[in-house]
């Protein structure tokens, strides 16, 4: 097609300058002769090859984007400069040729059309300013209508790829009320559901979609576009209509990755929509023979762990979740949210807190920090790093506690079974270790043996801290020499407020039964037996000073727990549990009055009991900081304060505005009884639900919404809190 119409411009050009120039053919005249030249210059070379230029980048620019499927797939590739670094030379040779339109063919009727190439080409760079700047004089002093709706569209999604969605939302208004032709509309249709996409209105965006799908032809594209509706659909718990679009990915042509995502989180679909439903014709094994899978072995494992738990066997899905994060190679990505979802399960369901804490953990040192999910694990990361402390304390003091109230020979005995049950388990750690030493002894002694095998020698020998089976014998030796010791700094000092670690030691094993003595390893009654004996005996609180400070230590870490899950954690029911606990075992402690205030704020208003913790705490604590705090809430005339509640008001909004929504949710929650009965009560409390919609989820959001509608009938909101309780009707997405 080009040298067509080179050969077309070779003929046509010498006859059309000969008339140029006898009828003086300048880029600033009207007249038809010179109109015609300038056109034809303009289109056949300057414009065309520049149009080539950018098309030609486009097309490298999709090539370096990598999808990641467990993110929700944008709509439309963002404008990256990063991304655009490898067609550089296209980009910059495409602003050089549409230049030559703006400089010497003013007059032609592709001028339009080159500052759009211009525009585009400048922000696919990052040269922001000057691609705005470009588009912006299309709208200004475009001759062609469609032209400068063209120059809008794009307009528009450069202001969502800079969050700007204030300014592309205006733009997106404009357009709407202008005539597109077909072409223009699908592309007006994809950037504004890319914009309401990209400000998490996924409602708002699968509706424009619906209405953008008959105007797609059948490609990759297309079935890209498909896969990201069915993803927010799924966010939105509409799981038949995510499959429904799950099926359009496999009707338009997708590449084997997105297919293979799709038909896995199809599955996933099918399963909370049919529970009971047969999976056995899936073939999961045929998948992770296939050599096509081989990269992607991690994420059967990952969608065979959660149907598993769908099906309530979670043993299954902890094993086939661990062999997913196994199996992850380079997918840093999907190790990631396996670990999440081993944190999830573990804390969840299992209640192993620990384990729950070290997932977490290991998913936020490999979980980007622009994901969506980042700061929520944090903050979760962060709350259980603080709850396995005090829970910590709270199991080994209840531990220590029954042990000191056995009788001497019963304790004496417990201890015995205790050592017996360590060093069983010592010895069988150290036979596996062993076994797996000797395995790749014999792996690597035939290997070796092979015909032309390099054999190793030892400066050519695996670094230890990469073989599993080396680290494993090391950690044994360790605790053979210092024992089971926290990792922590300064862990010689002596004199610390924890226990000893054998004190962690005696109550993780609190329960374990007496074991057969074992044929080898440490014998009962030896010199290291009773030394071990006499340290673990050491720590059970006998007097009557150290059973005080157990009892001092389980009751401030109980309180403490109380209000990690009501602050932290967001747990409402167990801080209840917790904070009642406390009360119960500890009647005389010296937080009740602020237990009881936590009560009355933790408690729903249909609870019968919020009213009895208030009376209470006025009742026996009435000149207490809390009871005031109370007393405002009471108070229904409110208005004295409320100069100072518009500066806070003031305050915590533009901590909304900045992004900051984990603090100012923190701050408007500590404070929301202090603007209980004020004029700006119902105020902050929208301002709540916004937060609450940042932060804690759909889920929350919903229930938020609800509330206010509950609380607050008579509000100049309402209307404004409905609408937003009809957009979120299908907002109960999963997990």
């Amino acid at each position: 097609m080009i040298d067509i119409f080179l050969s077309v411009s070779r003929k046509t050009l010498p006859i059309l300058l000969v008339i140029c120039i006898s009828t003086g053919c300048s880029q600033f005249s009207t007249k038809p002769a010179a109109i015609g030249f300038h056109n034809f210059s303009a289109r056949y070379n300057a414009y065309f090859m520049g149009d080539q230029d950018l098309a030609e980048a486009e097309f490298a620019i999709k090539k370096a984007y990598k999808e990641d499927y467990n993110q929700l797939l944008p709509i439309l590739i963002p404008l990256d400069s990063v991304l655009a670094l490898p067609a550089k030379p296209q980009l910059e040779s495409a602003i050089k040729k549409a230049s030559i339109v703006a400089e010497k063919h003013q007059n032609s009727r592709w001028l339009d059309n080159s500052y759009i190439i211009l525009g585009k080409s400048r922000l696919y760079l990052g040269q922001w300013a000057d691609g705005l700047e470009a588009l912006r004089y299309v709208y200004a002093n475009g001759r062609d209508e469609n032209d400068k709706n063209a120059a809008l569209v794009v307009l528009m999604k450069a202001y969502v790829s800079r969050k700007d969605y204030s300014n592309a939302l205006g733009v997106a208004e404009y357009l709407s009320q202008q005539p597109l032709p077909k072409a223009s509309l699908k592309d007006f249709y994809l950037t504004k559901a890319y914009l309401h996409q990209q400000n998490s209105e996924y409602l708002t965006s699968v509706a424009i979609l619906e209405e953008t799908f008959p105007l797609l032809k059948k490609s990759t594209e297309t079935a890209r576009i498909h896969f990201a509706a069915a993803q927010m659909y799924d966010r939105l718990g509409q799981y038949a209509l995510a499959n429904k679009h799950y099926k359009g990915v496999t009707k338009n042509r997708p590449d084997y990755d997105l297919g293979f995502y799709s038909s896995m989180n199809s599955l996933q679909n099918r399963v909370i929509l049919e529970p009971n439903s047969d999976l056995s014709s899936v073939g999961f094994d045929k998948m992770l023979k296939d050599r096509k899978n081989d990269d992607l072995r991690d994420r059967i494992y990952f969608t065979m762990g959660l149907l598993a738990e769908h099906q309530k066997k979670l043993p299954e899905a902890v094993d086939y979740l661990k062999k997913s994060a196994a199996s992850s190679g380079k997918n840093q990505s999907q190790k990631a949210y396996t670990y999440l979802q081993l944190a999830r399960i573990n804390y969840e369901s299992l209640e192993k807190f620990e384990l729950a804490k070290m997932y977490y953990d290991s998913a936020l040192t490999i979980l980007p920090k622009d994901a969506p999910e980042y700061r929520l694990v944090s903050d979760r990361k962060r709350a259980l790093d603080s709850f396995v402390t005090e829970f910590s304390i709270v199991s080994r003091e209840d531990s220590l506690q029954k042990l000191a109230q056995m009788n001497p020979v019963a304790l004496n005995n417990k201890i015995d079974a205790i050592i017996e049950a360590k060093e069983k388990a010592r010895l069988e750690e150290e036979k596996r270790t062993q076994e797996a030493l000797a395995a790749k002894a014999a792996i690597q002694n035939n290997v070796a043996a092979l015909p032309g095998s390099p054999i190793q020698d030892a400066g050519q020998r695996r670094w230890e801290l990469y073989d599993p089976a080396l680290v494993s014998q090391g950690k044994i030796e360790f605790r053979r020499a210092w024992g089971n010791r926290v990792l922590e700094d300064d862990w010689r000092r002596s004199g610390k407020q924890n226990r000893s670690v054998a004190a962690n030691n005696l109550a993780a094993q609190d329960s374990a039964s007496t074991q057969a003595q074992p044929e080898t390893g440490m014998q009962k009654g030896s010199a290291s037996w009773v030394a071990e004996h006499e340290q673990l005996k050491k720590n059970v609180p006998l007097s009557d000073e150290m059973f005080a400070a157990s009892q001092k230590a389980k009751e401030e870490s109980l309180y403490k727990l109380g209000k990690i899950y009501r602050f932290d954690l967001r747990e409402d029911e167990r801080a209840v549990f917790t904070f009642n606990r406390v009360l119960t075992d500890y009647p005389k402690t010296i937080y009740k009055d602020e237990i009881y205030y936590l009560m009355y704020l933790t408690l729903s208003e249909e609870d019968k009991g919020k009213l009895i913790w208030k009376d209470k705490l006025l009742s026996e604590f009435p000149n207490s900081t809390y009871a005031r705090l109370i007393s405002k809430t009471s108070d229904k005339n409110g208005i004295a304060g409320s100069g100072n509640q518009v500066k806070e008001y003031e305050n915590i909004f533009q901590m909304y505005s900045d992004g900051n929504y984990t603090k100012a949710l923190d701050e408007i929650e500590a404070n929301l009884p202090s603007y209980k009965g004020g004029a700006m009560e119902d105020k902050f409390a929208l301002l709540r639900v916004f937060l609450i919609g940042k932060v804690r989820g759909k889920e929350a959001y919903t229930q938020a919404i609800t509330e206010f509608v509950r609380l607050y009938p008579t509000s100049t909101y309402l209307p404004r809190i409905k609408e937003m309780q009809d957009l979120s009707s299908l907002s109960l997405g999963k997990r």
